[in-house]
């Protein structure tokens, strides 16, 4: 039985052309950040790069690579296995996110036009669809769109380029919890969307505070 948990086909193999090792790192990166690979996984490099069609040597690059990043963890004499984060990591890194986000809310109110507030509308559909059909991964995947499309319309380089240095790991983070969140995390959308719709300024740092804010304690008080 392999040992990655992955079903047979469910990752797809790679093309050879361009640089081989990036798209290895980026496909075993996207693996762990939807927890496709669970936190504690050990990770065997033969399997991964069967599944991957390539050989092992990018792989073990890949790997490095991600240890370095803190996404993986080398241990000596066992092997390589996804990083187990702590809650004081998860905290951190949770409240660092309350506060790019409610700085972009603000921003988004400030400039965001019809045309933006209808994107936001569709996203936001789409993320309701998803949580409809409980589709765990479709829901994830509208909700970081969702909060993209908010930095996008801050209009703050700056800010867009520290979220994004956060937002992999948001993911990782968000994951186990978003059956939980549920409906009521798109409830809060809504909430924003009208806040901004309204350029209200206030408003729309203070519900992004709160949306985030519940995100990150109901992380912290997660089924184990």
């Amino acid at each position: 039985m392999s040992t990655t948990g992955l079903p047979q086909g469910a990752v797809p193999k790679l093309e050879r052309p361009g640089p081989l090792r990036d798209r290895v790192y980026e496909a075993l990166l996207e693996l762990i950040t939807t927890r496709a690979l669970q936190p504690g996984r050990h990770l065997v490099e033969s399997e991964l790069a069967g599944h991957l069609g390539v050989s092992r040597q990018p792989v073990r690059e890949a790997l490095q690579r991600l240890s370095t990043e803190g996404w993986v963890d080398l241990r000596p004499a066992q092997g390589a296995f996804v990083h187990e984060p702590t809650e004081e990591e998860a905290d951190q890194l949770l409240t660092v996110r309350t506060l790019l986000e409610a700085e972009a809310a603000r921003l988004a109110a400030a400039t965001a036009g019809a045309s933006a507030i209808k994107a936001l509308e569709e996203i936001c559909e789409e993320g309701e669809r998803a949580v409809a059909a409980d589709d765990v991964d479709g829901a994830v995947a509208m909700n970081a769109r969702l909060h993209a499309k908010i930095m996008e319309l801050a209009g703050n380089t700056v800010l867009a380029e520290l979220a994004a240095q956060v937002d992999r790991r948001v993911r990782w983070y968000y994951t186990p919890v978003a059956r939980q969140r549920g409906r009521q995390s798109w409830i809060e959308h809504r909430e924003l969307i009208a806040a901004i719709a309204d350029r209200d300024e206030r408003r729309a740092t203070e519900v992004m505070r709160a949306h985030t804010e519940q995100t990150r304690k109901m992380y912290h008080e997660r089924e184990k």
